[in-house]
């Protein structure tokens, strides 16, 4: 029964490739559709708009997360001592740090996960500012040299289609 399931997705996909492929196969007879790619990944990771705006989080982020780097340290240290008083202490002192120890911890694990929230959401928001300026570009360029589609996702690409450049140039002035 898998078996069946799995033969009918991949004749249903080639099914799909050949419906595709039989609108550009009229094309090509008259004029071949001129195809882009877009790597959506180096635009995040190279653009200068990307870089400024990675600049401007850690920029915002970075007193949090010393914060929660003294946090930790904190923690740490308290645990040390904990672990080399425990022979020496008495029972309810080795009770109160181990109190005072947890209730540092569940803090330190609070305000961990709200930073990383946030960060998230603010590396969320930037890359969205990013990826429509990059969709106007790609748009702009697909317009004026006249691609008939621009892809941003694919399993392979050929070098030969990637205006990736193109894209990251524009971005850059």
């Amino acid at each position: 029964m898998k078996s069946f399931n799995i033969t009918s997705k991949i004749l249903g996909h080639m099914a799909l490739a050949a419906a595709l492929l039989v609108p550009m196969a009229g094309l090509h007879a008259q004029d071949a559709a001129k195809v882009g790619f877009v790597n959506t990944e180096r635009i995040f990771r190279e653009a200068l708009p990307a870089k400024q705006a990675t600049a401007k989080i850690e920029q915002e982020f970075s007193r949090r997360e010393k914060e929660l780097q003294e946090l930790a340290a904190r923690l740490k240290s308290m645990s040390d001592r904990l672990d080399k008083d425990t022979a020496i202490i008495a029972e309810s002192e080795r009770l109160k740090r181990q109190r005072e120890l947890a209730d540092l911890d569940k803090e330190f694990q609070r305000k961990q996960r709200e930073f990383r929230e946030d960060l998230n959401q603010r590396k969320n928001e930037e890359l969205s500012l990013i990826l429509d300026r990059a969709n106007k570009v790609i748009r702009q360029i697909a317009e004026a040299e006249k691609y008939d589609i621009v892809f941003q996702e694919a399993v392979y690409f050929s070098p030969r289609i990637d205006i990736t450049d193109k894209v990251l140039k524009a971005l850059n002035k």
